[in-house]
């Protein structure tokens, strides 16, 4: 078994709010991805998953608990303490058209990474790098003079995977980096990532509300809601064998292209997800869940092995 290069322990993260209230973002969630791995991050919007994702590669500081990076903690460390890791900590975003300056060639968006961290040792050396890396995400070299509004969607996030790659860093939080394009584009994108972490020895934290999406790419998922984990294992296991009311929810709602099962009944959430700014008493999901009982409302569930998977739940411990 791989070793394991990041690990939450116990992150909880919170912001104020109007009125004098907190939104509990990320409650006291941890987890391990081992060196080589991608771990899927899925649930709906408002859950935190984004923010986790930040919080794992410091570019948002938590309000509680730690980051260990390859055994060290790189919560406690200071920002200069911190610099050097930077560069292997790397983030793709969801918004291809937004996570681009529109100022900057292709040619200075790629080139910037290698400049900060020094990484050529002259300006031909980073010109070379640049078009090594337009190669390897698909793109020609005539694109390299070009500006990102010049470009289509899935064009513009390849610039963005060259940009996120060009340091050579070990882990890489890719925070719904499809949601945004075309279904045939998402596919082309997919592809990509797979050969880059192959062929880069990659480690992926993949963040979507997709899970069609997730179960292509991953190894294990973690199913989260309104800030806590709910469930976690395998990415077969937890699809063939879901464990947690809240997943097999969500997998219920996944359009199945099958005649068929046409006119077959498909269970749904009833009601909206509580807010984060009053998240409910005991476990975070009984409010919409048909199996909660007193104990739900009393008692916050702890994740612990159910089968082949972690998951938080009464009802499925008893």
């Amino acid at each position: 078994m791989s070793e394991i290069l990041l690990e939450a322990r116990s992150l909880t993260k919170q912001f104020p709010a109007a009125g004098k209230k907190t939104v509990h973002a990320v409650s006291g969630v941890s987890l391990q991805i081992r060196e080589g791995e991608t771990l899927g991050l899925v649930g709906e919007s408002g859950c935190g998953k984004s923010t986790l994702g930040r919080l794992m590669i410091r570019t948002l500081s938590p309000t509680s608990g730690e980051v260990l990076y390859r055994g060290q903690s790189i919560t406690a460390m200071k920002d200069r303490e911190f610099m050097p890791l930077r560069r292997e900590l790397q983030l793709v975003f969801q918004d291809p058209y937004a996570s681009l300056d529109p100022r900057m060639t292709v040619r200075d968006l790629i080139a910037e990474p290698l400049e900060t961290w020094h990484i050529c040792e002259s300006r031909n050396a980073v010109t070379a790098r640049v078009l090594e890396l337009l190669r390897a995400v698909g793109l020609p070299e005539e694109f390299l003079r070009r500006y990102p509004q010049q470009f289509s969607g899935g064009q513009r996030q390849r610039i963005g995977i060259a940009r996120a790659i060009a340091a050579d860093p070990s882990f890489i939080v890719c925070d719904e980096p499809v949601s945004a394009l075309d279904v045939s584009v998402q596919n082309q994108i997919l592809n990509l990532l797979k050969e880059l972490k192959a062929s880069r020895r990659l480690t992926f934290l993949f963040i979507s509300h997709d899970l069609s999406v997730v179960r292509y790419l991953s190894d294990r998922v973690c199913v989260m809601f309104l800030g806590r984990i709910c469930e976690i294992g395998t990415t077969e296991e937890v699809y063939r064998n879901p464990r947690h009311p809240y997943t097999r929810f969500l997998l219920d709602a996944v359009p199945v292209p099958d005649p068929a099962l046409r006119g077959k009944e498909i269970r749904l959430l009833k009601g909206d997800p509580p807010s984060p700014a009053d998240p409910p008493s005991g476990c975070r999901f009984r409010t919409r869940c048909p199996f909660a009982t007193q104990r739900c409302a009393a008692e916050e569930p702890e994740l612990r092995e159910i089968g082949a998977v972690r998951a938080a739940c009464h009802h499925v411990e008893e």
